[in-house]
């Protein structure tokens, strides 16, 4: 009976897709992952350096995260005892579904959304409500507000993987007013975006907001993540939910550099931003692709039935990047990565030469 009932298990678990990680392609410009390639290797070199003197791998990292804490709040000008942190927030992410839902509530989030928070709910039989983005790569904020009734937790990434949509500062204000439940907003990309929303978690005891080091930072390596909420939430996850060590010695004195030297980071931030635009009219003028507007370090496009072959014909060139397929109504989307000025030029002559 013992027997069956693992046996049983492993087959579920087998049946459940899980999170698709992008294949790996050797001597290839990676702009299907989002990473942030603005950044010099040479200026992580240096920051990793830098770290050497502070740090002994053969103990734990006692007191690490409390520094860690206190440089992130330092950068976010939020108070130490609103913060809490994890193994990227791909681990929060886990922990809070883990320990917050289940099988009897329901997660009200859009379609489609982060993939690692989809197939997270698929893993814990989490029924989820998901709300469409438009045609135009957008979300109707009353109808998303219609279906909060039905829900226990909400989950928006802002701004949005894949799409790049993020509502207006005061739509987003009165969901997680209106909303009775949890409250989770994935801000990954926000350093890229119009606004934050991490203030309100001075006065909403419902909200959670998860940040990371992976994008702007540049740090997606090390898998750095952090989360803002009211004192008592952060308490209780971090003194009882999250694990003892959530961060090895390496990420958290990379991290803590890192943050005091979050000018730098802000300056490649808005360089991206500037190749955002960039891409998103070299593409339109193209006159071919749909191009969405993006809040994010990327650009979706659709490319309707021309997107395998575009799709592979930049790989062959040493090009890769997402190929998601329909989103919504539209057909052959891909995603691009906004990373440095001669990557950026690279992809955008590609493709270029392939229309012509």
């Amino acid at each position: 009976m013992r027997k069956d009932w693992f046996e049983n298990k492993i087959e579920n678990f087998l049946k459940i897709s899980g999170y698709k990680k992008p294949e790996k392609y050797s001597n290839a410009i990676k702009l299907d992952s989002n990473e942030n390639y603005a950044i010099s290797p040479d200026f992580f070199q240096d920051l990793i350096n830098e770290t050497k003197e502070r740090m002994d791998v053969r103990e734990y990292p006692l007191g690490g995260t409390e520094r860690l804490v206190k440089a992130i709040s330092e950068y976010i000008k939020i108070p130490t005892e609103m913060i809490g942190v994890g193994n990227g927030s791909d681990q929060i992410i886990d922990l809070i579904l883990g320990n917050f839902a289940s099988k009897e509530t329901k997660i009200l989030t859009s379609e489609p959304s982060f993939g690692f928070f989809e197939e997270r709910c698929k893993l814990y039989s989490i029924p989820t409500i998901k709300i469409p983005f438009d045609e135009d790569m957008s979300l109707n904020m009353e109808k998303f507000l219609s279906h909060s009734k039905k829900a226990n937790l909400l989950y928006l990434d802002s701004p949005n993987n894949p799409t790049g949509f993020q509502f207006q500062r005061n739509q987003l204000e009165k969901i997680i007013q209106e909303f009775p439940g949890l409250v989770v907003i994935d801000e990954a990309y926000v350093e890229f975006s119009d606004y934050s929303v991490v203030d309100i978690t001075r006065k909403m005891n419902n909200l959670i907001v998860l940040r990371t080091l992976s994008k702007s930072f540049g740090l997606a390596g090390l898998r750095i993540g952090y989360f803002v909420a009211n004192k008592k939430t952060v308490d209780a996850f971090t003194r009882v939910i999250q694990y003892p060590y959530p961060l090895n010695t390496v990420a958290i004195e990379v991290g803590i550099i890192a943050l005091r030297k979050s000018k730098y980071f802000s300056d490649m931030a808005e360089l991206v931003r500037k190749e955002r635009t960039r891409i998103i009219a070299k593409l339109r003028a193209m006159k071919v692709f749909k191009v969405f507007d993006s809040k994010a370090n990327f650009v979706l496009f659709a490319a309707a039935g021309a997107s395998q072959r575009i799709h592979k014909a930049l790989i062959e060139q040493g090009i890769v990047i997402k190929n998601l397929g329909k989103i919504g109504r539209n057909e052959g989307c891909l995603r691009v990565t906004v990373g440095s000025q001669e990557m950026n030029s690279r992809f955008l002559t590609a493709i270029r030469d392939l229309l012509n």
